[in-house]
Order: structure tokens, then C-alpha cells, then sequence
């Protein structure tokens, strides 16, 4: 009697390309020690227009988000480097406008409008109204959590 053994093993198919993360478009580590020596140290001041390009807005709309004045930002650009809590504050806007990215399927456009637009989910506050405080950055990022998985608010 012959047994024909039938093998579930298929060959792998590579899928559509994705983008790029977001840190490996800034340049930056997403985690560990490297990214905790380069928010202690302070960011270089370039990365305020890179962050400002990725997500297609202003360099003012970042600065705003991270709580800096005009006038600040100007003494950052002087000194051509961030503080370790601006530096913070811009990792936090990265990651979560990376997890917006995640939502609305790496379409920066619509990650950028819903950062940019009151959330009823947030008490009408706009997302990058919410990254001044460690708390606010995680209400966001919670935010989208519960939207990703369908949850109404």
C-alpha cells in the first residue's frame, strides 16, 4: 500500500513592500540605549524639520506640539540642539504619529488630519495638542489602541 504524504509547507511569497518605519525614515533608533543616550545628550536641532517634513506640516506646528515658544525654538536653533525634555517630547510625537500611521495604513496625509483635528475620544482635544505630558502622550496612544481595535468612544 503506497501513503502519499501531502506537505502543508508553501514556498514564501514576499508581500507588497511597506514603507520604511518611521524612525528608519528619521534616522532614528525606535528603542534601547542608543535612543536613550541621544534624548539625554539632546537631539541635533535638524530633526525639528525632518519631523516637520515626514508629517507635511510647518516646523511651528512641531515646535507648538512639543511646548516650545517661537522664541525658544530660536535659542534651540542658535544652540543647534534640543534639551532632554524637548528631545523627549519629540520622540513622543514620533511615536505617535507613528501609531497614527499604523491606523490609517501609512497614509501620511490622514495620520497628519486626524493629529491635527479635535477627537471627540480625547475631550475635543487634537492629538498634537496632548504630547506636552507623559500622561496626555498616553491618552493618545490609548486613543488609538481602542480605535485599532474598534472600540467606540
Amino acid at each position: 500500500m503506497e501513503v502519499k504524504v501531502l506537505s502543508s509547507i508553501k514556498e514564501y511569497q514576499p508581500g507588497p513592500q511597506s514603507l520604511p518605519s518611521i524612525w528608519m525614515a528619521l534616522g532614528l533608533p525606535s528603542r534601547g540605549t542608543r535612543l536613550h543616550d541621544l534624548v539625554h545628550e539632546g537631539l541635533p536641532f535638524e530633526y525639528l524639520e525632518r519631523i516637520a517634513s515626514l508629517l507635511q506640516v510647518q516646523r511651528g506646528v512641531v515646535s507648538k506640539a512639543i511646548c516650545m515658544s517661537p522664541a525658544k525654538t530660536a535659542r534651540r536653533a542658535k544652540a543647534d540642539r534640543f534639551n532632554a525634555v524637548e528631545s523627549d517630547r519629540l520622540v513622543a510625537l514620533v511615536a505617535v504619529f507613528g501609531e497614527a500611521l499604523s491606523l490609517f495604513e501609512n497614509d501620511v496625509s490622514a495620520a497628519t488630519e486626524w493629529m491635527s483635528a479635535p477627537a471627540r475620544g480625547l475631550g475635543s482635544r487634537c492629538p498634537l495638542d496632548m504630547l506636552g505630558t507623559r500622561v496626555e502622550t498616553k491618552a493618545v496612544l490609548g486613543f488609538i489602541g481602542q480605535l485599532e481595535r474598534g472600540v467606540l468612544v
